[in-house]
């Protein structure tokens, strides 16, 4: 029977994944579409056929429904495949939750919503972007209200942060050389200076909340090569990534362990380095060469290093969409995370096959085996310092708490795109409110951590105790916005999984109809200015944390990595291939790409950034002024250490 995955959005189709965590934003396009049903959600069933590679299959994809127009959700760095889909409207309504089968529209009306999208885009882009008030204006004025703080958020003054947090990175290199905003190095200190700084001369309390992590990078740019018969460097990113390791040096004759299935089978078979006798005969000192598939990568490199390999290449499968170099983590039998004391090479399947019959072509013909040799240096710290900035307004009811969060840390760099987007826009909207007194207490908080796994948030969550926990009514996540080829999606606990296109998980029950509240207000601002939006769950961002201890939360983003399809293209404008990036490819963009250092300003779409911003800071001054939702802020809460979640699965995988 052929698996299931759904997903329901808000007056659009899209979803997120692959089957190892490899994933990102979805977001879409540079012109404005209006929704052609805003009280409508859309449910995609995907029905694939099991056996599918892991890494495509999961993976959104197409989805056509002959005669009743396209709709269509990407994930990150698959290869389109094939897979019978069925698309199914409904009319929901929110106040009773019942759901009316209703007919989709046909591709002759589906045409006249995007002329008609088009038109609104026009009439309604200029008066979100025009603003009649100076700065100064707003910064003398108490923007006490929706339409005061709105057109106070304006493009010069979020770019100006931007242009500073690049400044930032320039002037501290992290030990690739590179520039750095990443935890646990200087870039990143200097940035919580300048939000500190700031927060400070706005009026704000500000406190550092210091915690620890275990900080990893890679020193220079590693290095893989064939030492012989031919000389040849390999390229990092398009024929290898470096695994997570001590420091490693290695040079050595290849030996291919048992297991490996050439050529590859259609779907995943091989089981290469998953048992220790797969290294029957090994020679000591030699490079362990080990296909992908079957267990944990950790388990292959620890039966190598006990056959006593000198280092390890671990080469993709084979089979269709598990072709690529891919990285990936290290775990034990125990799903234990680890650093190998080798170094360890993840190629692409060419790489892996080629150097396979090269061994093989050697011992028929008695010549010496292909020598290979493998350079990854590193720093190591397993207790260096994070910080998060938190920063209190000074008038609020401090028993009811709107925390407005952003994470501040970069990933691979500058990190402009994700997430000094959303840290620009937060402290924007902080800087506009700071003569407004609101009803309740405004929290802003710059995490770190974020893009090792929610660090930041997890640390400030697990430091509150129960009754500080239990004033905290709401939290609004500001998630990378500005993506050049976007589209907007709004954070909600009951959408599926953005990673895997299904309910993953289930939050306090608390939480769901008040999330609602925050988001239909980012519904509204975006409807009433012509833009279609659609439901995200809050995997992956911080807003998961509090909505897993009976947070209400929602917030909002707008994609990043790849890929956009052309189903995508007609809901939302802009083009196929990468959300950000080289766009127009497929090549995953550069938020989430190692060795490309590409997330910088110029990553950026000044005025999707400013529309986001915009709603965004429609969002924050309802709720700091709500007296309904946030009241409730006092309920029982459900405390509990958080676990260490997930931005690296997005990233690596582990098998």
């Amino acid at each position: 029977m052929p698996a299931v995955v759904s997903r329901t959005v808000r007056s659009s189709a899209r979803g997120i994944s692959d089957a190892e965590g490899r994933n990102v934003w979805p977001f879409d396009s540079k012109k404005a579409r209006k929704p052609a049903r805003s009280s409508a959600d859309v449910r995609i069933t995907r029905f694939y056929e099991p056996g599918l590679p892991p890494r495509c299959v999961s993976r959104p994809t197409d989805v056509a429904s002959p005669g009743h127009g396209i709709w269509g959700w990407r994930g990150k760095s698959c290869r389109r495949d094939t897979a019978a889909i069925r698309v199914v409207m409904r009319h929901r309504s929110i106040e009773k939750g019942d759901f009316m089968r209703e007919r989709i529209s046909s591709r002759r009306s589906h045409l006249w919503v995007v002329l008609l999208s088009a038109l609104g885009a026009l009439t309604l882009i200029a008066p979100l972007n025009a603003s009649a008030i100076t700065p100064a204006q707003c910064d003398a004025r108490a923007n006490d209200t929706p339409s005061k703080l709105v057109e106070c958020i304006q493009q010069g003054d979020l770019m100006a942060h931007m242009q500073a947090f690049q400044d930032i990175a320039d002037a501290n290199p992290g030990p690739d050389g590179m520039p750095s905003r990443n935890s646990g190095e200087p870039g990143y200190a200097a940035s919580v200076d300048y939000v500190k700084n700031l927060m400070m001369q706005a009026g704000y309390d500000v406190t550092i909340q210091t915690y620890k992590f275990t900080y990893y990078a890679w020193v220079g740019i590693p290095t893989f090569s064939e030492v012989s018969p031919s000389g040849h460097n390999y390229q990092v990113v398009s024929d290898w990534y470096p695994g997570k390791v001590n420091t490693g040096f290695a040079t050595g004759d290849i030996q291919p362990a048992g297991g490996i299935v050439l050529p590859p089978t259609q779907t995943p078979s091989s089981s290469s380095g998953c048992a220790a006798t797969d290294f029957n005969g090994f020679v000591p000192g030699r490079i362990a060469l080990i296909q992908r598939g079957g267990c944990f990568y950790g388990i292959k490199v620890l039966n190598a290093q006990a056959a006593g390999a000198a280092g390890v290449i671990i080469f993709n499968e084979g089979n269709p969409g598990r072709t690529d170099a891919t990285p990936g983590v290290f775990f034990d039998p125990a799903g234990n995370e680890f650093i190998p004391t080798i170094p360890v090479a993840f190629a692409s399947f060419a790489v892996g096959n080629d150097l396979f019959h090269q061994y093989e072509q050697a011992v028929q013909g008695g010549t010496a085996l292909p020598v290979v040799s493998l350079n990854i240096a590193a720093i190591i710290n397993p207790n260096a310092d994070d910080y998060n900035v938190i920063a209190d307004s000074k008038g609020g009811d401090k028993n009811h708490v709107l925390v407005v969060d952003a994470h501040l840390d970069a990933i691979y760099g500058a990190g402009m795109l994700d997430n000094a987007t959303g840290s620009a826009a937060i402290l924007d909207i902080a800087q506009k409110l700071k003569n407004v007194n609101p009803v309740n207490k405004v929290r802003f908080i710059w995490f770190g951590g974020e893009e090792l796994g929610l660090f930041g948030s997890s640390a400030y969550i697990d430091s509150l105790s129960s009754n500080d926990l239990s004033h905290i009514g709401y939290d609004l996540d500001a998630d990378v916005f500005g993506t050049p080829n976007w589209i907007l999606g709004v954070l909600d606990p009951a959408a599926p999984d953005f990673f895997g296109g299904t309910v993953t998980t289930t939050f306090p029950n608390r939480v769901y109809k008040a999330s609602t509240i925050a988001r239909d207000q980012a519904v509204n601002f975006f409807s009433n200015a012509g833009f279609n939006h659609e439901f995200l769950a809050p995997t992956g961002t911080d807003a998961f944390n509090f909505n897993l201890v009976g947070v209400p939360a929602s917030g909002l983003l707008t994609g990043q990595d790849c890929c956009k399809s052309p189903q995508e293209v007609a809901l939302f404008g802009g083009q196929t291939g990468n959300y950000e990036g080289n766009l127009g490819t497929t090549d995953g963009g550069c938020v989430d790409n190692p060795f490309r250092w590409c997330d910088n300003i110029d990553n950026v779409d000044p005025s999707n950034l400013t529309l986001v911003s915009k709603a965004f800071a429609d969002m924050v001054i309802r709720m700091a002024m709500d007296t309904k939702v946030m009241s409730a802020s006092g309920n029982a809460v459900y405390k509990k250490k958080l676990p260490i979640a997930g931005e690296v699965g997005r990233r690596f995988s582990s098998k």
